[in-house]
């Protein structure tokens, strides 16, 4: 069957999507009025901030909703109207024609069954096969997405983040599906194995023809792996287009203030200035007049509150639900064009007022091991490996690196949860003693911000409770109530009064966050030691959290240690970087040189895969996986990934150093001390050009 013009019918098409969720007497209307192609081979992204309603729409594709959605519109997949077929026929697309890529591979999986298992199961059920043919099916399926087939028998507990994403792509390949619908599939992954899954996905769709949907809060990984971009608020779209010009030439304010809030590496304006929005989305119970982006659009004008707003073109194959598109002399070009990555170090000037940081360290860690016991079999495992590092008194420093390097057993060293081996962690130049009341003492002074707020605040406690909880464990019971409301309005919640009787659920992601930060603020910390504090958060909030930090900073002169794999964040609020590999911290210094101009291969690894809209050409991500810690390899630990030692030829006696000699620890240096990056790499001053010529008499040179 072919389409009038003698092109084929488009694979998907949606026509006015409505869903809504019935609940206690209110019904949410979730979406209202979605409607998108999508053709053999396409790719089309879905951006926006949490709750807008491009998961809803990914799950409403193949009717995967509660029964509280209502659905109304249309879902036309190969010309069958998804929301009008019976449960067998349903049943038969999923899996075998259209699949889902689910965002969290380890609540996906089952933990009781094995890989192999798992991706049998779809298999047999749709294709009536034999045990044996789909299990030599799984072996294919699990070499083709780089996860070796030896591994079928393992448990989702045994594989690394990225290989069980990896597991999660092979299922949805299982049945050789025409469309894959990839929701969040890089979400709290490391910039390493969101490079492997990015180009695993996009590979995937060349070579095979498949159609795919990505569902994403980061603009960047669609505008690595989509050609089109829908960018939806308040349940609806409010652009679509070529992904590149999308996120080149906006054409509606929403989608420019979301595409700040992911800064480039080298960009000036986002140096020191992370970017948020101001207000909350509109309420998805009620009829919305206008547009629904007109309270928080710094370009609104009184039409926005009172016409009717739809999709309108705005270009070629772009479309634009902002009003401003109706004007043909309306200007689309940002003034402000951010640098490249990796260009010039911006001016001090372009960069706003650095912090003026003492040079007097508040938190130390000295010589600091963490060394995990045997354990059946396996062990023991040197997380943590000779570490030194030091805050400054109002300094922001960020720790980097892939999953498994060491990164939170290094916070939870310096905050006192776990004992180190050796070493010591010191506090104002005191070390740290591990009595009960020596602890105690300390996590009055460094406390820990955990990652998920959701996971972290006790649902049954009220947000007054739940900051006065450290108060209270710690004897600081008079001016509670004070206390409280003070640390409350520091973290951003004002006035505290709105927000003290309300519970977790009651909350948004981001006020969630900041209750967490005013449970540390509560006990008038020096330093907060903060782990992955925006990696869940959408565009919006991680902005409002980031900007946060640096106030918390400027007003208290508050250190902290992040402790992030985005380096977007670095760059956004950090004073120094300090990179980490298995155990060890490789380069450390100023954002600015660190970031700009890094030297140790490994940093350099992490920024060069770093998704970039703009980019010409597929992205080669580092090969393989961190070494297992329980067996660190001789001389250099990076050597066996090293892209510089395997550009040297053959009988290179510079290879040798890397595989045989040990690199000195690096010294920990405060804030200001620091006035060029300390790097442990044997080859670090080398050109890269003098990588493939002949060897000269080797020295070594480490820092």
């Amino acid at each position: 069957m072919t389409a009038p013009d003698g092109q084929k019918p488009p694979l998907l098409e949606v026509r006015d999507l409505e869903v809504t969720y019935r609940g206690h007497g209110e019904n949410v209307r979730a979406v209202r009025g979605v409607s998108f192609t999508l053709g053999a081979g396409e790719t089309l992204g879905m951006a926006g901030e949490s709750g807008c309603g491009k998961t809803t729409v990914a799950l409403s594709l193949l009717r995967l909703l509660p029964t509280s959605a209502r659905l109304d519109g249309e879902i036309l997949f190969k010309g069958e109207n998804i929301i009008g077929l019976g449960w067998q026929r349903l049943r038969a697309v999923r899996w075998a024609e259209a699949s889902v890529v689910f965002q969290g591979a380890m609540s996906a999986l089952n933990p009781v069954k094995t890989i192999g298992d798992q991706i049998c199961e779809p298999i047999v059920l749709h294709e009536k096969v034999s045990q044996r043919v789909a299990g030599s099916r799984a072996a294919e399926l699990l070499d083709s997405v780089g996860v070796p087939s030896a591994r079928r028998a393992s448990y989702p507990h045994e594989l690394s983040g990225g290989q069980r994403q990896r597991v999660m792509i092979a299922m949805a390949l299982a049945c050789r599906p025409d469309l894959i619908i990839a929701d969040e599939p890089t979400t709290a992954l490391d910039v390493i194995v969101e490079a492997q899954v990015l180009e695993l996905l996009t590979g995937l769709v060349r070579e095979r023809q498949i159609s795919m949907i990505v569902i994403s809060h980061d603009l960047s990984v669609l505008g690595e792996t989509c050609g089109r971009l829908a960018i939806m608020y308040a349940g609806r779209v409010a652009e679509l287009g070529p992904s590149r010009e999308v996120l080149a030439a906006p054409r509606h304010p929403y989608t420019r203030i979301l595409a700040r809030a992911f800064p480039r590496m080298g960009d000036p304006r986002s140096r020191l200035a992370p970017s948020g929005l101001p207000g909350e989305p509109p309420d998805l119970r009620g009829e919305i007049t206008g547009c629904p982006f007109a309270p928080r659009c710094p370009e609104a004008v009184a039409d926005c509150l009172t016409r009717e707003i739809e999709l309108w073109p705005a270009g070629d194959r772009r479309q634009s639900a902002c009003i401003k598109v109706l004007d043909a002399g309306t200007s689309w070009t940002d003034p402000e064009t951010p640098a490249p990555a990796g260009g010039n170090d911006p001016e001090p000037a372009a960069r706003g007022a650095e912090f003026p940081r003492a040079n007097e360290p508040v938190l130390q860690a000295r010589g600091l091991e963490v060394v995990f016991p045997l354990r059946r079999g396996r062990g023991p495992a040197r997380a943590v490996d000779d570490v030194n590092l030091t805050i400054g008194r109002g300094e922001i420093v960020a720790l980097i690196g892939e999953s498994g390097c060491g990164k939170s057993t290094l916070a939870r060293a310096l905050v006192g949860l776990v004992e180190p081996t050796d070493g010591e962690v010191g506090y104002e130049g005191t070390p740290l003693r591990y009595s009960g009341r020596a602890l105690r003492e300390h996590r009055r002074h460094v406390q820990l911000v955990l990652q998920d707020p959701a996971g972290a605040l006790n649902p049954r406690q009220n947000v007054f409770d739940l900051v006065a909880e450290g108060p209270r464990l710690h004897g600081l019971r008079a001016g509670l109530t004070e206390r409280v409301h003070d640390a409350l309005a520091k973290a951003g919640l004002r006035p505290p009064e709105q927000f003290v009787s309300r519970y977790p659920h009651e909350l948004s992601g981001g006020q969630q966050q900041r209750v967490v930060i005013a449970g540390a603020l509560a006990l008038d910390p020096s330093v907060i030691v903060a782990d992955e504090p925006v990696s869940s958060l959408d565009a919006s909030v991680r902005g409002e959290i980031l900007k946060l930090i640096l106030d918390l900073r400027d007003q208290l002169s508050l250190a902290a240690l992040i402790v992030s794999h985005d380096l977007g964040v670095a760059w956004n609020i950090a004073d120094r970087v300090a990179v980490m590999y298995l155990g060890r911290i490789v380069e450390t210094g100023p954002v600015s040189e660190v970031l700009l101009h890094p030297r140790h291969p490994y940093t350099r690894a992490l920024i060069s895969v770093l998704p970039e809209a703009g980019r010409e050409g597929p992205v080669h991500a580092l090969a393989g996986e961190p070494p297992d810690p329980t067996r660190i390899p001789a001389g250099c630990r990076f050597h066996p990934r090293c892209p510089r030692l395997a550009a040297l030829p053959p009988g290179d006696e510079r290879a040798a150093v890397c595989r045989g000699t040990p690199l000195p620890v690096l010294p920990a240096v405060p804030g200001e001390a620091a006035a060029a990056s300390l790097i442990a790499c044997h080859l670090a001053d080398l050109d890269e050009s003098a990588l493939l010529e002949p060897s000269p008499p080797f020295r070594q040179e480490v820092f």
